[in-house]
């Protein structure tokens, strides 16, 4: 499995947080969705984890975000990883 972590400042969280079912909708429909994790933390820091079965599916999520970004949140890294342990 093979995940893509991107770290972000919200913009408008009202607005990001309006745009969230649409995206996960999208996002849940791709090839090889294993699970996605969007979270708030403090301030205005938003991050994202979503897990695909492969490392393709990865990539094609990251090409994506890094093609069209959101108004409402501004990516500061948008990255592929492995994943080792799942619980």
């Amino acid at each position: 499995m093979h995940a893509v972590v991107i770290t972000g400042t919200f913009v408008d969280r009202a607005a990001a947080e309006a745009e969230l079912p649409e995206l996960i909708e999208g996002v849940s429909g791709m090839p090889g969705f294993v699970a996605g994790y969007w979270v708030a933390l403090s301030g205005d820091q938003a991050h994202a984890m979503i897990v695909f079965d492969s490392e393709d599916g990865a990539q094609m999520l990251a090409d994506q975000a890094r093609g069209g970004p959101s108004d409402a949140v501004a990516a500061s890294a948008i990255q592929v990883g492995e994943v080792l342990r799942s619980a």
